[in-house]
């Protein structure tokens, strides 16, 4: 830094316009191994769907469990998480992304608005017969409007989806994807500005542009009567 600061200086640029560039650099990796098994990820506010901590082997892991959901159901703390992420708006916030009902979704309330840089998770799928999906939600507005990228292990596809004003709608839809149950794999996202880039193990898939830039809450998200696995959450925020 400095470095940086001399430098600012002798070009006379001001320290101003380069302490906050800095400041928004930000790396994050969440694994769930001191967490109790049984509840809700200290990191994270469920909002659809059943989520709590499991072993898997001696590791411990965040999970979506579709078997044990209703499927409709908000989240046992629903009301409460709302709360904590957006306060007296929470209320609103929660009635909106309820609509998505079928679409279990966790928000990661550490990283406030994510607008550039990379998202990363490993997910396992355990089983369910209508879905086995794992995703990446993104791009999260206080109106319950976001985008989602996830894989689908019954179905070897790769799909961006678009959940705006209670419709959910295909952005990029890429075939041939596979992503076998009971393995590991890692899902990442990719954001500079309206760019987003989709990627599973580390192979690139989707290459889209956003018709305005990326900027908001992000998450993780599933379908249906998914059970999966996450863990190693990276966040790295440019």
């Amino acid at each position: 830094m400095n470095r940086l600061i001399k430098l600012a200086i002798g070009l006379g640029v001001s320290i101003l316009f380069i302490l906050p560039a800095l400041a928004q650099e930000m790396s994050k990796r969440v694994d769930f191994n001191a967490e109790h098994i049984g509840q809700d990820a200290m990191g994270f506010n469920s909002l659809i769907g059943v989520w709590q901590i499991e072993k898997d082997g001696l590791n411990q892991v965040y999970a979506v469990e579709g078997g044990k959901w209703i499927q409709g159901e908000l989240s046992p703390a629903a009301r409460n998480n709302a709360a904590v992420l957006y306060g007296e708006k929470g209320r609103g916030f929660l009635k909106n992304i309820a609509v998505y009902k079928a679409f279990p979704l966790s928000i990661y309330r550490e990283v406030t608005n994510f607008n550039n840089g990379i998202l990363i998770v490993s997910f396992k799928a355990m089983g369910g017969k209508e879905d086995q999906a794992g995703g990446i939600a993104f791009n999260i507005k206080p109106n319950g409007d976001y985008l989602v990228i996830r894989a689908n292990c019954l179905e070897d596809n790769l799909v961006l989806w678009k959940m705006v004003k209670g419709k959910r709608s295909s952005v990029v839809w890429i075939q041939n994807v596979p992503t076998p149950s009971n393995q590991w794999h890692t899902l990442k996202v990719v954001i500079s500005g309206a760019d987003v880039e989709g990627y599973v193990n580390d192979k690139k898939y989707i290459n889209y542009n956003h018709n305005e830039p990326i900027s908001g809450k992000i998450g993780l998200w599933s379908k249906a009567d998914s059970y999966v696995l996450f863990d190693d959450v990276m966040v790295h925020a440019q």
